[in-house]
């Protein structure tokens, strides 16, 4: 399948409860619903990306476990082409994911097969990478596998995009020579820039700051106020669509999904954001990270209120 977008990442189950409140430390909740649905931040970027409109390919690890078999499915049903998801033995990855009734979110992750996902099994695959015109990373598998990615990516002259994600602290300072364009949130912004993101101006001085650091352009998410977009010769301030947000599970995935779905088909960068803000505002108002994603025609069908 020729692949305009390939998504090098993590393929998780989603083991999703649903709870009055986030549990505090060393305390026992009652949840009030409980379900398992296909994740992890790679296979949801790809299954965004196919649902709003891009030929897809992903490069992952799945276990040999029951999860795996449904991870993988859950791609081939989408229309993304899996040659490049291999199995490895042991378990899966894994998400334990508690939502509250203000729609937040605590995760907890276990790699499991995600970690078995390296530079070496990357290099099989290398005719997939040259299939593409768009490829992104994230940061749930081993880290010298992104870098590796975001080199040969950069190395075969596509657009390289990497969601920081989950990101603890600064990148290693050569990668951002590769990055065309870097999509942290206001969390994600925050460890790698130093700066603390709380609002537009300081969103500012840290994408500056990671401009400067070498990325080509950065997008930083800040949720219900939209995104900044930087490209080291000023900002763009792009406002969301207001929605009444149900689960807020796999919408910065379903922006990214979406925007590189967007930069595939041609539009142009102002196009792509908000094209991902709609699809990822749309995404709130549904349960689920898979099943959240919206439609193409679900995203040009939109309305806003």
């Amino acid at each position: 399948m020729p692949a305009k977008v390939v998504v090098v990442g993590s393929l998780n189950m989603d083991l999703v409860t649903r709870a009055s409140r986030l549990p505090r430390a060393g305390e026992t909740l009652i949840g009030q619903t409980f379900s398992t649905v296909p994740g992890g931040k790679g296979a949801n970027q790809a299954v965004a990306s196919a649902r709003l409109g891009a030929d897809v390919s992903m490069i992952g690890c799945v276990g040999t476990d029951a999860y795996g078999a449904q991870l993988r499915d859950a791609l081939l049903v989408e229309g993304i082409d899996c040659q490049a998801v291999s199995s490895v033995d042991g378990s899966s990855g894994v998400a334990l994911i508690v939502v509250d009734d203000s729609s937040q979110n605590a995760i907890v992750i276990v790699a499991g097969s995600n970690g078995e996902l390296t530079p070496a099994s990357l290099q099989a695959f290398d005719a997939v990478l040259q299939a593409a015109e768009v490829i992104i990373c994230q940061l749930e598998v081993p880290m010298d596998t992104v870098g590796y990615t975001l080199k040969r990516g950069h190395e075969l002259g596509k657009t390289v995009i990497l969601n920081p994600a989950p990101a603890s602290g600064p990148l290693p300072a050569e990668w951002y020579a590769s990055i065309d364009y870097l999509i942290p949130n206001e969390s994600e912004a925050t460890a790698l820039s130093g700066v603390t993101v709380d609002s537009i101006e300081s969103a500012k001085v840290a994408a500056t700051r990671l401009i400067q650091a070498g990325a080509g352009k950065v997008i930083i998410t800040l949720g219900s106020q939209g995104a900044l977009f930087a490209d080291g010769q000023g900002f763009e301030h792009l406002l969301a669509p207001k929605v009444k947000a149900v689960d807020t599970t796999a919408a910065g995935d379903t922006f990214v999904g979406g925007f590189a779905a967007a930069l595939a088909s041609g539009k142009s960068e102002a196009e792509a954001i908000r094209f991902g803000q709609v699809a990822a505002a749309l995404s709130v108002t549904r349960a689920g990270a898979q099943p959240s994603i919206p439609t193409l025609h679900d995203v040009q069908g939109f309305v806003p209120s």
